[in-house]
């Protein structure tokens, strides 16, 4: 029997002195607090959310219905700060000067920890403040501006953090100085493609959707602009990654910009073909432009249907003209049938297109070039052999 009650002495000892000087009552206590304030965490915040979510009801905005969603996280973590502070202020849990004051840091840390995330989370709800800078710079300048916000936000909170538990951050931020010296001195390509994609926000050049000709680099829709590098789509679907200092360096090219697309064509027409004809393929093709709604009218835009040149082997018309449509789909179809409208006038006036030839003239001063001589055994189209008299000398 007295082994019974030295062995029941050692439990209650064991029970007292606890896990690092503190009482096995006391972290089941705390335990259970933490446990509570779980299971409570649901019902509070569906309690309190539901009460914001009809209050927010009563306004027309949907600015507010946003702000509650995305607060959702740290109102949910409210519960576990407050169990965590009562588990800690439990009599025997927190006896100690030195302990009192960690745990008292424990708290303040996540409180601020908290209110730092309500304001990282409410960032991007509140966005809209930031609408009217999209007159002057672009959608994906605000985004940019965003997350510089978003970086500051949780610097300063791990500042303040940092301040509660007595490290001094000015300091800390000398020493990130001095490294980032060393760093910059090997990143200077980094840093480069960092200020080229800060301008191409705030200039404008292009934006998420635009097609863009990059010379001698790619051709394609761009899809993302980052800060390092711009994603460009190409036509055949696969992606190229751009480093946005390239862009310093290269003419970019934003067909989404145009406000017309252009056909510049040079029609060459036999030599035969008179000054009559001429005027009428110029004049018939000109009027095939004016008044078509496929094409931007000579108030719009530049349009020239004029007899251009005396080529080697053909007298050249050129046409220069805009379609309305910047579509290259809808461009491809409007300029197959201004090409078959060509066709049709040219073979209507009589003459038809030139292609390249050469004639021979026999002898100085010859007005006529030497007629043509098919080999010996030369076919016809249908496989039959041709004799073909020489020229008498």
């Amino acid at each position: 029997m007295q082994n019974f009650w030295d062995f029941w002495e050692i439990v209650k000892e064991v029970w007292r002195e606890g896990y690092a000087g503190i009482d096995f009552s006391s972290l089941i206590i705390a335990l259970g607090i933490l446990l509570a304030a779980l299971l409570i965490r649901g019902v509070f915040t569906k309690f309190v959310i539901n009460r914001l979510i009809r209050f927010t009801e009563r306004s027309e905005s949907k600015i507010d219905d946003h702000l509650i969603t995305a607060l959702r996280g740290p109102i949910r973590f409210i519960p576990v700060v407050i169990g965590i502070y009562l588990a800690l202020e439990i009599p025997g849990f927190g006896g100690e000067e030195e302990f009192s004051a960690t745990a008292g840091k424990i708290v303040r840390s996540l409180i601020v920890f908290n209110l730092f995330w309500a304001i990282y989370c409410a960032i991007s709800p509140l966005t809209f403040l930031l609408g009217k800078l999209e007159e002057l710079f672009s959608a994906e300048m605000v985004e940019f501006l965003v997350k510089i916000m978003k970086g500051l936000v949780v610097g300063l909170g791990a500042a303040t953090v940092l301040q509660l538990w007595g490290i001094q951050v000015g300091p800390v931020i000398a020493g990130f100085g001095i490294v980032g010296v060393a760093v910059a001195l090997g990143a200077q390509d980094l840093f480069k493609n960092l200020i080229s994609g800060f301008l191409i926000l705030a200039e404008k050049r292009f934006k998420a959707g635009d097609w863009v000709l990059v010379d001698t680099v790619v051709e394609g829709t761009v899809e993302k602009i980052g800060f390092r590098s711009t994603v460009i789509r190409r036509f055949d679907k696969a992606i190229t990654i751009v480093p946005n200092a390239v862009f310093a360096d290269r003419a970019v090219t934003n067909f989404s910009e145009m406000t017309y697309r252009r056909i510049y064509w040079k029609i060459g027409l036999e030599y035969s073909t008179t000054v009559e004809q001429l005027q009428q393929i110029t004049e018939k093709i000109q009027d095939y432009l004016v008044g078509n709604e496929d094409f931007a009218q000579p108030g719009e835009a530049l349009t020239f249907v004029v007899t251009d040149s005396f080529n080697d082997s053909s007298i050249d018309i050129m046409i220069y003209c805009f379609t309305r449509t910047t579509v290259w789909g809808e461009w491809l179809d409007i300029k197959q049938d201004f090409a078959y409208a060509i066709k049709g006038i040219v073979e209507q006036a009589g003459t038809g297109f030139a292609f390249p030839s050469v004639s021979v003239y026999r002898g100085i001063g010859a007005a006529e070039p030497d007629p043509f001589v098919p080999p010996s055994g030369y076919k016809d189209g249908h496989g039959k052999g041709i004799s073909v008299d020489r020229p008498k000398q």
